[in-house]
């Protein structure tokens, strides 16, 4: 029982940092979901990249997408705000993603 409560801090800091990493992912994750569905929309011409790369991802994120628009291709960049698991830790971790697509040719009827 004594080795136990010795051991029980480490056991849960291992497993605090485990969950930590899993945010870290999660937080990719959805950032490359978003920067994806922001250069697609952005790439059909039609505006509202920014908006649909919101909406590709979870509303409790903090993320900030913009699109920009190179002639032939539109490109979108996502950063996200890691979530962290204990709140009293001021940690500014961030995540960036983008993504690329071809913009779409009307003249091509496709």
């Amino acid at each position: 029982m004594l080795e136990f409560a010795g051991f029980l801090p480490l056991l849960l800091i291992i497993g605090m940092a485990a969950i930590q990493l899993g945010l870290v992912g999660y937080a990719a994750n959805q950032a490359g979901s978003g920067a994806r569905a922001a250069a697609r929309v952005a790439s059909q011409g039609e505006g509202g990249g920014e908006a649909a790369g919101h909406a590709a991802m979870h509303d409790g994120l903090s993320a900030d997408v913009s699109v920009s628009d190179g002639g032939d291709t539109s490109k979108a960049t996502v950063v996200v705000q890691v979530p962290t698991l204990l709140p009293f830790v001021d940690t500014d971790w961030t995540v960036t993603k983008s993504a690329t697509m071809p913009n779409d040719d009307p003249e091509a009827g496709g």
